[in-house]
């Protein structure tokens, strides 16, 4: 079909989340009232993908979060940290992102689970993280109480950047001794009689 390459442009462009392969296959199915084959698509998204690699585009089509999506190009992230920096009123504060890292490595977890690991109220940062969509709930514990049970959303995904959780950063093994500094202090006793010179 001639033109669907900016057809398919047009929806990635628009849409405020990556947008999938099936959400895409549908709009054009019922635009044009033709089926088209997975391969049209994936074909027409390629050739899409290889014209933003060229220079002269600060901007590339990226497959992440279960979609497409427009963002910008590694060599303009200084730039675009800068402004955002200046413009961005509130950031995520210590807490919501220790909080907002045990929920994306241990998830579905309670909120007694983060308060164990954690060792404090999470009540705030949990509240902050819902509010930005960062988490969601997805359950209920079958636990006393039935506890409410959160993960991360697909806005997680995105805003970090992830095309799945597999490409969540693999916490370092603090166990091996290969990653300890230094060496232990040696362990002195002194019996009650003795005395210090």
């Amino acid at each position: 079909m001639e033109h669907l390459a900016q057809h398919i442009e047009s929806l990635i462009f628009t849409a405020d989340e990556p947008i999938s392969l099936e959400e895409i296959e549908n709009c054009l199915t019922e635009t044009f009232g033709l089926k088209f084959h997975e391969e049209e698509v994936t074909s027409a998204l390629s050739q899409l993908q290889d014209r933003y690699q060229q220079e002269a585009f600060a901007f590339e089509i990226v497959e992440i979060a279960g979609g497409f999506q427009f963002l910008s190009k590694g060599a303009y992230h200084q730039t675009i940290g800068i402004y955002l920096k200046q413009t961005t009123k509130k950031r995520l504060s210590r807490s919501a992102l220790e909080t907002l890292s045990i929920i994306a490595y241990k998830q579905p977890a309670t909120k007694t689970d983060l308060e164990n690991i954690r060792g404090v109220n999470c009540d705030y940062a949990l509240q902050k993280l819902l509010e930005k969509e960062l988490v969601s709930i997805v359950g209920r514990s079958d636990g006393p109480g039935r506890p409410l049970l959160y993960g991360t959303s697909e806005k997680f995904m995105d805003y970090f950047g992830l095309k799945s959780l597999k490409d969540l950063p693999v916490p370092k093994e603090f166990k091996d001794p290969y990653n300890e500094i230094g060496e232990q202090a040696p362990i002195e006793e002194f019996s009650n009689n003795s005395e210090e010179e």
